[in-house]
């Protein structure tokens, strides 16, 4: 037996003693013992808990890899991940008080990805366990929307009709304006008795669309989400933000920091969750480089009231990043790369001077990087705000405003 004091959080949200030793499910302060298998603590046993631990809400939290932070106190985890965006910025020497994140509810998330394998007697759907290939049902999830956790059963049916005896299915369900939309990865070549079937389901589960490896199998009516005064329909398993509350913190920031600009430049622009609200007070050039998100985007703005226009092209920001002479006609732009960040993009924005800047970002460690390099060229990091929508996850977003004065 071996007893250790955890010092630190890692990013993977794993206790961290000298050594170093791996302890999951532990906190800063905790004396911990256990069996040492190596670099990890097996079978952790908590001897002197802090007094941030609480009971976790959810009643799968111990078997289920959905969440690794339930045992740590709100309070606690707002701090850390404060903590965790300090950090990444003080790696560039860069300085920002930073207040509360702001957190989205439990059962909030309106998108979650389930696993379904076939069993003997049907299928079985839910998380993986952590660090396992192995499947457990999450009926009381308290991470998720009600109306996904109400779905599992319809995502078993999926299970029973696609699953191969050895293979597992991918089902993203997304919850909408209008019904739940399915998209279905992994599964059976599609055929006319699966196409008839798929349709059977989605009658009677009520589903607004379902898809099958990338292609509709059917659409009883548009899934619909509400952005500013469009109405956008995503293309299957599309990109969008997890939680309402989170996009809506992320839009109200984004349009705070942009606030009397008249051309703006949106880069990996996705379906238009910040063009569409922007285009209510600016012209918009959108870019993304994904065609089907493209044209939804477009097609929600065409069909938008009162909105302005909204221009847009299919691009790899990353290979052909829009370059300082194509910057120059914008008085502000957007930007809202992947975790890999925008290194590339950054470089030539820094070049055309854009005079103000919304960075979003999902990787303090990137966002840190990138806006180093805005700063280097004459920016101003004005207030940066930490969003928490993938609550008990180690996963943290953060928006910026960046001014410079030309």
């Amino acid at each position: 037996m071996t007893t250790v004091k955890i010092k630190r959080l890692g990013h993977l949200g794993d206790g961290i003693a000298d050594g170093p030793i791996y302890v999951p499910a532990t906190l800063p302060g905790e004396v911990v013992s256990g069996t040492l298998d190596g670099e990890h603590l097996r079978d952790p046993k908590i001897d002197t808990p802090s007094d941030h631990r609480v009971k976790a809400p959810c009643s799968h939290a111990k078997s289920c890899g959905g969440c690794q932070l339930q045992h740590a106190s709100d309070a606690f985890v707002s701090d850390w991940k404060r903590d965790v965006v300090r950090q990444a910025l003080a790696a560039h020497g860069i300085a920002v008080d930073l207040g509360d994140p702001i957190i989205s509810p439990p059962r909030s998330r309106r998108r979650a990805t389930f696993s379904v394998k076939r069993t003997k007697k049907g299928a079985l759907a839910g998380f993986h366990m952590k660090a396992s290939d192995t499947i457990i049902a999450v009926p009381n999830c308290q991470l998720v929307h009600s109306d996904l956790t109400a779905a599992l059963p319809m995502v078993e049916a999926l299970g029973v009709l696609g699953a191969s005896r050895k293979g597992e299915l991918s089902v993203l369900v997304t919850r909408t304006d209008t019904g739940l939309d399915v998209a279905v990865n992994g599964g059976k070549e599609m055929d006319v008795a699966l196409h008839q079937a798929l349709s059977d389901r989605a009658r009677e589960y009520d589903l607004a669309r379902i898809a099958w490896d990338g292609e509709i199998a059917l659409q009883r009516r548009a899934p619909v989400l509400w952005l500013g005064s469009a109405d956008l329909t995503p293309p299957p398993g599309a990109f969008l933000q997890a939680t309402k509350e989170g996009e809506t913190a992320l839009v109200e920031a984004v349009k705070q920091a942009l606030t009397g600009a008249k051309r703006v430049a949106d880069l990996f622009a996705g379906c238009g969750t910040f063009a569409l609200p922007l285009a209510k007070d600016a012209m918009v050039h959108a870019v993304e480089g994904d065609r089907d998100m493209v044209n939804a985007l477009d097609h929600a703005w065409r069909n938008a009231e009162g909105l302005k226009r909204v221009t847009h092209e299919v691009r790899d920001l990353f290979r052909n990043p829009l370059l300082p002479d194509e910057l120059a006609k914008f008085d502000a732009a957007v930007i809202d790369p992947p975790r890999a960040g925008a290194a590339a993009q950054v470089a030539e924005i820094a070049q055309a001077g854009i005079p103000r800047i919304a960075h979003v970002s999902c990787s303090p460690a990137t966002f840190a990087r990138d806006t180093a390099t805005l700063i280097r060229a004459g920016y101003d990091v004005e207030w940066i705000n930490v969003v928490d929508q993938f609550r008990w996850s180690t996963h943290v977003e953060l928006v910026a405003l960046l001014r410079r004065d030309n």
